[in-house]
This record gives structure tokens, C-alpha cells and sequence, in this order.
């Protein structure tokens, strides 16, 4: 067993964030001395490594109790998503020092901003979230869908490929067109109508996942044709920053 102190040292957090984490739940001691004071064992210190992780991608602590409490709580899982997003983390903040000493060798352009986009850190972190269930539009699409029998939610499914078709058929054209926008909210209110309520800040979190070249990307390019989910990413960025 180790006292708060002592736990406070090896992991390099503050007395008061534990007492904190204890208050809300998030990471109870294993024990109390007689006197009060908190004991911390093994499992404690494994649930705490867990924990740190989350906060060090920067999920908000009431997002964290709930991924770590859920009965399918998956600790390789977890882990498996917190090793992808710190590679991604890595590999922004190397094109962040080749930027950096580009600029200083001058062999960068000034006005080369794209090693700063987070776009793909920001969307893999929202994936990840949404298949913990911590949020509750995925609890909403939860709800919806155990409604639904498996040939109505492949027809769903369907009608919501065909929205990608059309923004196939407007890709030679401007993201930010009165076409493309009128499409960006047939989707919006298509998933607003048979997932989950879908506010702006919503379709941008899933704007920025369609773009960022994964499983998401590469479903709406075999549906609609290569360059579709880049486009129709780019026109969700355009209409949500109206």
C-alpha cells in the first residue's frame, strides 16, 4: 500500500489532484488509515496510469469516469486507442520541429501553416469517445437504433451513402457553394432525424473525421467515389463557420 504522498511522487500529480480524483469518484483509495488517511494498492495505481493517459489526450475528467466505469471497459482497447492517438500526437509535434527549423534555415515559407492542423488528433479523440458511449448523442443513436430492425438500419444506411453520392455529383464545384451547402444540411438533418440530434459543433467533430483519411474517409470514397469525404469535409468546414 501507498500513501497519497507517496503516490503523488511516483506519479508525478499533486496531493490535491488526488484528493480531487477521489471527491468526484474517479479514483477512490483501496483503503483508509484510522486516521483517515488514503492507501493506495495496485489496482488503484493501474486505474490511475489509466487516468493519465486520458488526461494527457486531454479528455475531460467526466468523460474519463465514464469510459473507465463502463461495464465493457476494455483496458487493451483503451489502450490500443491511447497508443494511436499519442502516435498521432508524435507525429504532429515532429512536423511541428521540421517547421520550426525550416523557418530558421529558411527553407520553410512563412505563410506554411498546415503543420499545425490537428484535424486528425481531434477526430480519431472524437471516434474514440463515441464508441465508449460517454456521449449522449451516441447514447441517443444507441436508443435509435435498438428501434430499428437490421434491414431498416441497412436502408438507413443506404439513404446515408446516397447523400455522399450527391456530394460526389457537386465536388467539381466550391465547397463553400450554395449547392454544397444545401447538401452539407440535408445531411445534418438527416442524421439530426435518424441517429442523433446533430447541433453545428456536432457536424464539425464529424466534418473533421469524414477528412481525416480513415475508416470513415475510406467508406465515403468507396460509396461515392475518391475525393468525396475530402469534399464534403471541406463544405461541413465551410457551412459550420457561418
Amino acid at each position: 500500500m501507498l500513501t497519497v504522498h507517496e503516490v503523488s511522487e511516483l506519479a508525478g500529480v499533486s496531493v490535491r489532484t488526488l484528493q480531487h480524483y477521489d471527491n468526484i469518484g474517479l479514483l477512490r483509495p483501496a483503503m483508509r488509515t484510522d486516521a483517515g488517511y488514503r492507501l493506495y494498492d495496485e489496482a488503484a495505481l493501474e486505474r490511475l496510469q489509466q487516468i493519465l493517459l486520458f488526461r494527457e489526450l486531454e479528455f475531460p475528467l467526466k468523460e474519463i469516469k465514464g469510459i473507465v466505469e463502463a461495464p465493457d471497459f476494455d483496458k487493451t482497447r483503451a489502450l490500443e486507442q491511447q497508443i494511436r492517438l499519442l502516435e498521432l500526437r508524435k507525429e504532429h509535434l515532429q512536423d511541428l520541429i521540421n517547421l520550426a527549423r525550416g523557418l530558421k534555415d529558411g527553407r520553410v515559407e512563412t505563410m506554411d501553416f498546415e503543420a499545425f492542423d490537428t484535424s486528425k488528433i481531434d477526430a480519431y479523440a472524437q471516434q474514440a469517445k463515441a464508441q465508449w458511449g460517454t456521449t449522449r448523442e451516441y447514447q441517443e443513436f444507441e436508443e435509435k437504433d435498438r428501434s430499428r430492425t437490421p434491414d431498416q438500419t441497412k436502408a438507413v444506411m443506404a439513404d446515408m451513402m446516397r447523400l455522399f453520392v450527391e456530394f460526389a455529383e457537386l465536388k467539381e464545384g466550391a465547397p463553400d457553394s450554395p449547392e454544397a451547402q444545401r447538401q452539407v444540411k440535408k445531411l445534418q438533418d438527416f442524421i439530426s432525424k435518424h441517429f442523433y440530434q446533430c447541433s453545428d459543433e456536432v457536424l464539425a467533430g464529424l466534418g473533421q473525421m469524414y477528412g481525416a483519411g480513415g475508416e470513415f474517409t475510406a467508406n465515403i470514397d468507396a460509396a461515392a467515389g475518391t475525393g468525396t469525404a475530402q469534399f464534403a469535409s471541406r463544405a461541413i468546414e465551410a457551412y459550420c463557420a457561418h
